[in-house]
C-alpha cells in the first residue's frame, strides 16, 4: 500500500494523494485501508518512514577521529540528499512533518552519533545536530521546489529576475544580480556542505 501510495506521489503530487484515489489504483475498497491507517495523515507519516528506513545511515562511528567525524557526516548528507531527490515531489512529507515513530530519529543518531565520538560534549553535539539538520532541510526544500528558486534553465525568467536586480539600487545586490538571479543546486549543495563540514572541523580544534 505505501508504495503504491508513493508511486502515486511521485506521478500526480502530495495534493493528489487521497484513500479513494489510491484505492481505485489498488482496486480495493477504501474502507479496507483503515483496517492498516487511521486516515491520510497516517498515510502521509508511513510514506516519510519508508523513505527514510530506505536511505540506510550509516553506522556510527566507533572513534574520535576527525576524519571520521568529516566522512560520516558527508556520507549522511548525500545519502539523505538522494532519497529526497529520488522523490521530489514525496521529499515534503519528510522534510516538513514531525514523525512519531523510531524511524524518525534515524536521521538523528547518524548524526549526533558521530559527534559524540568524535568528542563533541552533548549540549554542543545537538547544537551541532540542528544546524546540519537546518542546512539539509532547507537546502532540499528548495531543491525540490518546495520553496522559491530562479532555475538556470528557465533562461528568460532568469534574465528578467537579473534585470529586476540590476535596477534594485542596492550596490550589493546590483554587483551580485547575474548570481542572485539563478541557482545550481548541485553547487549550492556542495559549498553549502564544504561550510558546514569545515565548522564542525573548527569546533574540535582547542
Amino acid at each position: 500500500m505505501l508504495e503504491a501510495a508513493l508511486a502515486l506521489v511521485d506521478e500526480e503530487g502530495l495534493d493528489a494523494i487521497s484513500m479513494r484515489k489510491l484505492a481505485l489504483r489498488l482496486d480495493v475498497d477504501p474502507m479496507s485501508f483503515y483496517n492498516h491507517v487511521d486516515g491520510k495523515d497516517a498515510l502521509l507519516d508511513g510514506i516519510a518512514e519508508m523513505m527514510l528506513s530506505s536511505i540506510g545511515f550509516p553506522e556510527t562511528v566507533g572513534d574520535s577521529e576527525h576524519k571520521g567525524l568529516r566522512e560520516s557526516m558527508e556520507v549522511m548528507a548525500r545519502k539523505f540528499r538522494q532519497a529526497m531527490l529520488d522523490h521530489p515531489r514525496a521529499a515534503p512529507v519528510v522534510l516538513t512533518r514531525q514523525l512519531p515513530s523510531i524511524v524518525a530519529l534515524a536521521p538523528i543518531e547518524a548524526v549526533i552519533g558521530p559527534l559524540l565520538a568524535a568528542g563533541y560534549p552533548s549540549d554542543k553535539a545537538v547544537h551541532a545536530l540542528r544546524s546540519v539538520l537546518a542546512f539539509l532541510i532547507g537546502a532540499l526544500m528548495r531543491e525540490v521546489g518546495a520553496a522559491p528558486t530562479f532555475s538556470a534553465s528557465d533562461s528568460e525568467a532568469s534574465r528578467q529576475r537579473e534585470a529586476d536586480l540590476r535596477a534594485s539600487g542596492l550596490p550589493a545586490v546590483m554587483a551580485t544580480a547575474a548570481h542572485l538571479a539563478v541557482i545550481d543546486h548541485e553547487t549550492e549543495f556542495e559549498f553549502g556542505l564544504a561550510l558546514l563540514l569545515d565548522s564542525l572541523d573548527n569546533q574540535l580544534r582547542p
